[in-house]
């Protein structure tokens, strides 16, 4: 199976691994999704990144794992494909709405916003049927610490969301002034309300945009 990686993220990406590095990802992941369930459907694994152009980037959000119930995961975190309301999803769209003063239309599919550059990253692209972090391997883990090393890069300004103390782990490779750092509690049920909800970085990342230049992101969905 050939799992394809755009050419921009591949080729930033080419120099980056140990030699047998990839070559022993896709072969692992060929043979997990020829023995089980295994989501989100190999040709989404890399959406996150295949819709968003690395110099187009503008936003980071940080997930876990994609949904483990057959027909939700996408490849963009926090997204679900069959408009399932998932409770991160409808805190997140909660806090949007009070932050913004914006209606949500009943859609759950995130893909609006990678469209506008928001790359929507777990940090393990894949997992079993109904076994949440099954994939949450030190291949993934390898592999997205790159993803967020090569944005860190980036000179455009970029808005990292980091929300829990999950994403707030990848804190040490955020070391260029030229990006906004925006942390929260995670939108969870179990920790929402310690911090998620009221944080407002949806108007302070396009503050932040809009005082850069740029187009703010339009976070109705």
């Amino acid at each position: 199976m050939n799992y394809v990686l755009a050419k921009d993220w591949s080729e930033a990406l080419a120099n980056r691994f140990e030699q047998d590095y990839k070559r022993n990802l896709f072969n692992w992941l060929e043979s997990e999704y020829n023995a089980k369930p295994v989501f989100p459907p190999k040709e989404k694994i890399f959406n996150a990144l295949n819709l968003v152009p690395i110099k187009q980037a503008k936003v980071v959000i940080i997930g876990q794992d994609p949904y483990h119930v057959r027909g939700q995961a996408d490849g963009l975190a926090f997204s679900c494909h069959n408009g399932t309301p998932q409770p991160s999803l409808t805190n997140i769209f909660k806090e949007i709405n009070a932050d913004l003063g914006v209606t949500m239309s009943g859609s759950t599919d995130l893909t609006p916003w990678a469209k506008q550059g928001v790359v929507l990253l777990n940090t393990s692209l894949t997992v079993i049927e109904h076994q949440p972090a099954s994939h949450a391997t030190p291949a993934w883990k390898t592999f997205t610490n790159e993803i967020v090393k090569i944005l860190n890069e980036q000179n455009q300004p970029l808005v990292f969301m980091l929300w829990g103390n999950h994403a707030k782990s990848f804190l040490p490779f955020l070391n260029n002034p030229n990006h906004l750092i925006l942390t929260s509690a995670h939108p969870s049920p179990f920790s929402a309300y310690n911090g998620f909800f009221g944080c407002k970085h949806f108007s302070k990342c396009n503050q932040f945009l809009t005082e850069h230049g740029l187009e703010p992101i339009n976070w109705q969905i």
